[in-house]
């Protein structure tokens, strides 16, 4: 019970003549010990006086003063005002004061005996002098100026001095220090660092020191500087898996240098994420696998020729952390797929331009494929191929949501995708259909509405607006990716020993455009597609022929199309062929440059200003007038001229190319389609 009560309340309760009765009872006790214990009192006398003096009434004395002083709060006799100001300037220059004291400026020199001294033989001293010299280093960089360090940089080649030695000689002396084995060829496993007897006693410097490798990582802005700090802190990954607290830092900023940084700079990034992922699995690789997709969709949600190698670096390298744990990978994959698949519900329920908006943009697209190439990358996989049903039934959704022309570029991004999952994972999805269609809906014989100067570039967009709908080099486009798009699905069914009867309807629907399509290029092309289908179909049925076992026999049939693919068809040899050629073709489409000489627009030649002089004075006095009331008379004159009207035709004759060459300088870098278009006809004719 008396627990609960303060101290105050515990006085107010007890009785105050208590007090005085402890006192007198305390004093008897003591003249008692005197008879008693004669040895101890004399001990008492000698050691501790104040015990035997005591007396009432200084108990009762301070009894009183402790009373009145919790009863009544006593004012100090003089008030002091305080200057904020004062104190703070007060604290500044006690601050830089001792900073001036203890603060060593690094010089060359300097640098120069340290490299030395981790030459002979680093110890523990020199390498704290380095680590904090470093420290000092980074601390310029983040322009934290009131850091004390016992330090300092004034001068930037020192710090760059400074920094390439750190690079360059910090790695290998603290190894030697430590006394760590250097790895055997071929061994997998790192030797980490706490293994060491002496990892203990230099732990503090040692994470200081890799503390600010990643500090330095995040202040420096220049790609080659950014791209030898990031190789030394590969090196130092084995320090940073004993540093969980450094090392999640270190990952926070190498996954910003993969989504964003150079190309150089993302692949180094990259490679630290994998080993650190690889050696620590448990701990880092699901929030890494997070993060990183996190910043995979930030970053493509614009596409340009510029962007999209980046965003396919960054799809390959993101698939190959995913096949690192299978079990962790469909977790990731379930979620993300099903979160596409709730969009893709939205859109088609509530059929709102928001909700198409949300499924028909680049991050979902990109997300698609992305899906793709990690479950492409990790088959076979029994815990991640139930994915492969789901995942295309949203695909396929996502083209059948808005099927309209505009949209085909999308379609055909969604084909490409379908194509690679079916390649990779041995599974026939349906894709055919989605590109005969555009055969069967669009009308290549319709002549364009206007000439385009460039051809369109199908892999940097997803919409087509109404003036491209109405261009020549939109239909030129949509037949060369179709082309290549059946081209390379039947690549990947090429082996296949139904390849006849699933060719049959594509050959239906190619003879159909065939006999349909007036312009001589389209039937060209798909000619030599529908060639090459027959010839494979015409393969694979004289292969058959030969076989000695049904179709039931899924062994036998198995082995049968792995001889096949391994002696090779005419479609895949004459695909082989294509897919170089291809391959340069789209890289120029992709870098931007167009390719104007297969336009044949006539070339417009001016005439130097030393011409035109000289023709001005050749041809000066064989007109007695050159006037514009001339002009008007010209063209008012509607019967046969007379010798002396005929001087005034070639006065407007002699004037009449200058204003015609300006005239089409100034609609041409207009941009006036129709003008183009005229200088086209006028040249073939």
């Amino acid at each position: 019970m008396l627990s609960g009560f303060d101290s105050h309340e515990e006085d107010a309760l007890w009785p105050s003549h208590f007090n005085g009765n402890l006192a007198s009872e305390h004093k008897d006790q003591l003249s008692a010990l005197k008879s008693n214990d004669p040895d101890f009192y004399e001990f008492l006398q000698q050691n501790d006086q104040k015990l035997l003096n005591f007396d009432d009434s200084d108990s009762l004395e301070d009894e009183d003063e402790d009373e009145e002083e919790r009863m009544y709060h006593r004012l100090p006799s003089q008030l002091e005002e305080a200057d904020d100001d004062e104190e703070e300037e007060e604290e500044s220059e006690k601050k830089d004061a001792k900073k001036s004291k203890e603060a060593t400026k690094v010089t060359e020199a300097m640098i120069e005996n340290w490299r030395a001294g981790l030459t002979k033989e680093p110890t523990a001293k020199l390498i704290r002098d380095i680590t904090q010299a470093f420290k000092a280093a980074v601390a310029t960089t983040k322009g934290d100026s009131e850091e004390l360090c016992r330090y300092t940089i004034s001068d930037s080649a020192v710090f760059n001095s400074l920094v390439l030695f750190c690079i360059k000689d910090m790695h290998a002396a603290l190894s030697k220090m430590l006394k760590l084995k250097a790895p055997e060829q071929g061994q997998k496993k790192l030797i980490l660092p706490s293994s060491s007897p002496r990892w203990q006693k230099n732990q503090i410097d040692i994470k200081m020191y890799v503390a600010g490798v990643v500090q330095l990582l995040s202040s420096l802005t220049q790609a080659t500087v950014i791209a030898a700090v990031l190789r030394h802190a590969n090196q130092m990954v084995p320090y940073y898996l004993c540093l969980p607290k450094q090392c999640r830092h270190l990952l926070k900023s190498l996954i910003k240098h993969w989504s964003t940084g150079e190309e150089t700079v993302r692949v180094l990034a990259f490679l630290a994420l994998n080993k650190i992922c690889r050696h620590k699995q448990e701990i880092y690789l699901n929030s890494v696998l997070k993060q990183m997709y996190i910043a995979y969709v930030k970053n493509c949600k614009f596409t340009s020729p510029n962007t999209l190698p980046m965003i396919n670096f960054m799809q390959r390298t993101l698939a190959e952390m995913y096949s690192l744990d299978t079990q962790v990978s469909y977790q990731h994959a379930f979620i993300y797929i099903r979160q596409l698949a709730i969009h893709l519900r939205n859109a088609i329920n509530l059929k709102k331009k928001e909700t198409y908006q949300s499924v028909y943009n680049w991050q979902y697209v990109h997300c698609l494929y992305l899906w793709c190439r990690v479950l492409s990358t990790i088959y076979p996989s029994e815990v991640l191929e139930p994915l492969l049903y789901p995942l295309c039934q949203v695909i396929i959704g996502c083209i059948k949501l808005v099927p309209i022309s505009r949209y085909y570029p999308l379609r055909l991004h969604c084909v490409r995708a379908i194509t690679l999952l079916s390649a990779n994972t041995k599974t026939y999805v349906p894709a055919l259909p989605f590109l005969l269609e555009i055969l069967q809906r669009e009308d290549f014989n319709k002549k364009p509405g206007r000439m385009s100067i460039k051809p369109i570039n199908f892999a940097v967009i997803l919409k087509l607006s109404k003036t491209n709908l109405q261009e020549k080099a939109y239909k030129d486009g949509l037949v060369e990716q179709l082309y290549d798009l059946i081209l390379e699905y039947f690549h990947t069914q090429a082996c296949s020993i139904g390849f006849p009867e699933l060719a049959l309807p594509t050959i239906v629907q190619l003879k159909a455009f065939l006999k349909e399509c007036k312009v001589a290029n389209y039937c060209k092309q798909m000619r030599q597609l529908l060639e090459k289908i027959q010839e494979n179909c015409s393969y694979i049925t004289g292969r058959r022929q030969k076989a000695a076992f049904g179709v039931a026999d899924v062994t036998a049939v198995a082995a049968w199309e792995k001889q096949v693919a391994v002696e090779g068809t005419p479609l895949t040899k004459y695909y082989s062929q294509w897919k170089k050629l291809r391959e340069k073709e789209i890289q120029l489409e992709i870098s931007g440059k167009e390719r104007m000489e297969d336009l044949n627009l006539p070339e417009i030649k001016r005439k130097k200003a030393e011409e035109k002089k000289a023709n001005k004075k050749e041809f000066k006095g064989l007109f007695e007038s050159d006037s514009d009331d001339d002009d008007d008379d010209l063209f008012k004159s509607k019967g046969k001229a007379s010798y002396g009207d005929q001087k005034k035709p070639s006065s407007s004759k002699g004037k009449t190319p200058k204003k015609m060459l300006s005239t089409e300088l100034k609609v041409v870098a207009e941009g006036d389609e129709d003008m183009v278009e005229d200088l086209e006809l006028s040249d073939q004719d």
